[in-house]
């Protein structure tokens, strides 16, 4: 399969396997955290530091941006993406979703800070992932720990209705490096923050 041709590319094992059930675990944990501090009133339904179920891709599914351990995936897996693609990249920003039975992802392409994107599959149980194609779309199963690489600012993406109870995924967002790099950590000052703080520094 050939990424300049084709746009897309699987990547088997992406990353060793014991990461990925860390990692799943994590967010279940993390899912559960934000559930309690809602519930509670610990913090307000606004703030999405945590993570939110208001997702407009993928309505009610716990969903993270910038996301501390999945920025550190972000890095850790660049150099492997660099390789298959012959080219230099720098990161943009990770999100990361939990999907429970009934959620979906909405056909959507993606924003300019995504030129060449992962969605790495964590755990939980497999869920087809589809590229629009000219010709017809194409079904892309992945494992647990495996990684498809595309082109998500040219090729419509989603995913139909999940029938299981439970799959973590995360997207890692990349730019090509150039002279210019303007979208290098999204417009960040560095990775692992929230995408509302930059707002913030505006205001201060």
């Amino acid at each position: 399969m050939n990424f300049k041709k084709n746009k897309y590319q699987i990547i088997k094992k992406g990353v060793p396997i014991d990461v990925c059930k860390f990692l799943t675990n994590y967010l279940i944990m993390k899912e559960q955290v934000l559930k309690t501090f809602f519930s509670t009133n610990y913090i307000s339904r606004f703030n999405t530091d945590f993570g939110n179920f208001t997702d407009i891709q993928s309505p009610n599914t716990y969903s993270c941006y910038g996301d501390p351990a999945m920025e550190v995936l972000l890095e850790m897996v660049k150099p492997t993406i660099e390789k298959q693609l012959n080219k230099k990249l720098f990161p943009t920003y990770s999100y990361v979703r939990l999907y429970r039975k009934g959620d979906k992802l909405e056909k959507h392409i993606d924003r300019k800070a995504c030129e060449v994107s992962a969605t790495l599959y964590l755990g939980g149980e497999e869920w087809p992932f589809y590229i629009e194609d000219i010709k017809k779309p194409i079904k892309i199963n992945l494992k647990q720990s495996d990684m498809l690489i595309y082109r998500g600012q040219d090729l419509a993406h989603w995913r139909n209705e999940f029938k299981g109870d439970l799959c973590a995924q995360v997207f890692l967002h990349y730019n090509y490096e150039t002279k210019n790099n303007e979208n290098i950590f999204d417009q960040r000052p560095h990775l692992g923050l929230p995408n509302l703080f930059c707002k913030y520094l505006q205001k201060n």
